[in-house]
């Protein structure tokens, strides 16, 4: 009899504590779904939306395609040129054009000599495959540009003061020319 005597005393303890967690999660839903109306109800949340989205495109876009190498190694910048052309062509070869062009246009951005491979990229390649690559090279240059900022030590921002140009070396003679107008000391 004892058993039933505790278990009675218990109940009403244990059904003020359910009701208390109901009432606690029923209050939590409906502040989520208050807060949730009252931030899709604001004037700028579409285009905070649309700007978050457009930022986190521009994120994937720059780090897909492949690894760009080390600008301070110019041999390993030489193999990655070449890599790059070779690659482009097999591609283009096999029918996949965006690819390919996207390898091209990372090649003609590190080139230390870009004009003379545009150049002979113009004559081998069809006026729609050449329009395309000339498109696409700008934003092969930006992440060439945003790699080489990121991981070159002493290299200045663009809008900054920076060291003066060393005399004698033509700019867009280096590297990563193109893309930064900078000398192959200004690199190394």
């Amino acid at each position: 009899m004892t058993s039933s005597v505790a278990s009675s005393s218990l109940s009403p303890t244990g059904r003020t504590l359910s009701w208390c967690a109901g009432l606690g999660a029923a209050a939590f839903l409906g502040y989520c779904f208050y807060f949730d109306r009252s931030r899709r109800a604001a004037p700028d949340f579409k285009k905070k939306l649309r700007e978050k989205r457009r930022h986190a495109a521009k994120r994937a876009a720059a780090h897909r395609g492949p690894a760009l190498p080390d600008f301070s190694d110019h041999e390993a910048v030489q193999r990655f040129f070449l890599q790059e052309v070779q690659l482009g062509e097999e591609l283009l070869a096999q029918g996949d054009i965006e690819n390919g062009v996207e390898h091209l246009s990372l090649a003609v951005a590190v080139c230390g000599q870009p004009h003379s491979l545009l150049g002979v990229l113009q004559q081998t390649l069809p006026p729609q495959i050449y329009q395309h690559l000339l498109q696409n090279l700008d934003l092969a240059q930006q992440r060439v540009r945003s790699h080489v900022s990121r991981n070159v030590a002493g290299l200045i921002r663009p809008g900054t003061e920076g060291p003066p140009a060393s005399a004698g070396a033509a700019p867009g003679s280096g590297p990563a020319g193109l893309a930064l107008g900078l000398n192959e000391e200004d690199v190394e």
